[in-house]
């Protein structure tokens, strides 16, 4: 680490203890100016910016609700479907895993499109559900969580710059299947790579052969190594000697509540609307503009 960087360094931590102060949010444009400087310095430190104008690419992860997770899992997929298309852009599927409900235990797509992962970055997060389950007789009220994670889609040469060693790899090979399992490809040509030293893993199905899915899983990996060593303000190579922790569900970025009342809300901008439909339908700019405004 420079100096320079060093500097930068002081600077995040200083901003982020004015953070903790409790009246911090006492005046609003004040805060939102530190935030705003906090967000540019973590930027500027992290050499971001040259990813933001490429493709992205998106994963959703079903968590703890089991078929109304994997519902909200198809809910939130279809909602990126829809805004994906209001752009202009398109989608090219990666690997999907569904349940008999066409729910989603995941599923991973890349978003083709001019400034795809810039826009949609802070879309990474926990987000949960509240409503009154289409699959409980009882019609009670049930809270689910999804994890959405978008990466940046490398090109061949930045693909490069990140260098994993064969022996950190478990490789598993198996048919692709459709709901319930049923096998839609008769030879093994879908891919699980699992990164040992982090544990993570993922998956890639949707390419006729076996090499063309190991190369395309490899690529989510190195997105995914990527985005650790950056979110833990770590070198590539220290991110990738440290083991994945693992997803906590609780630490939401955004709440959709259908049932008592109407609301999403954003929970680190405090953006929100009563527009729930509107939102599900594709209309994400309130909250894509407030993470801008930051």
């Amino acid at each position: 680490m420079t100096e320079d960087t060093n500097d930068i360094q002081k600077e995040i931590e200083k901003l982020e203890t004015k953070m903790l102060e409790v009246d911090f949010w006492a005046d609003k444009n004040k805060a939102q100016g530190v935030l705003k400087e906090l967000a540019e310095l973590k930027a500027k430190k992290e050499g971001l910016g040259r990813y933001d104008k490429g493709n992205a690419i998106l994963t959703i992860i079903s968590g703890a609700g089991g078929d109304d997770a994997e519902d909200f899992g198809r809910m939130l997929f279809e909602m990126y479907l829809k805004y994906v298309n209001k752009k202009g852009w398109s989608i090219n599927l990666i690997h999907e895993n569904k349940n008999d409900h066409n729910g989603y235990r995941n599923i991973s797509v890349e978003i083709v499109g001019k400034g795809a992962y810039g826009t949609l970055k802070n879309e990474t997060g926990v987000h949960r559900l509240v409503r009154i389950s289409p699959f409980d007789a009882k019609k009670l009220r049930h809270t689910s969580f999804i994890l959405v994670e978008i990466l940046p889609k490398f090109s061949k040469l930045e693909e490069k710059d990140i260098a994993i060693a064969d022996s950190d790899l478990k490789i598993e090979f198996s048919r692709s299947s459709g709901p319930g399992g049923q096998n839609v490809n008769k030879r093994d040509t879908a891919v699980r790579i699992v990164h040992l030293p982090t544990n993570i893993a993922v998956h890639a199905s949707n390419e006729r052969s076996q090499e063309q899915n190991r190369e395309s899983a490899l690529s989510i990996l190195r997105a995914r190594i990527f985005k650790k060593a950056t979110e833990e303000k770590k070198s590539i190579e220290d991110s990738m000697k440290l083991k994945n922790t693992e997803i906590e569900w609780g630490n939401q970025i955004r709440s959709y509540v259908l049932h008592p009342y109407k609301m999403v809300k954003d929970h680190r901008t405090g953006a929100e609307t009563s527009k729930v439909d509107a939102v599900l339908d594709g209309e994400l700019d309130i909250f894509i503009e407030a993470e801008k405004n930051l």
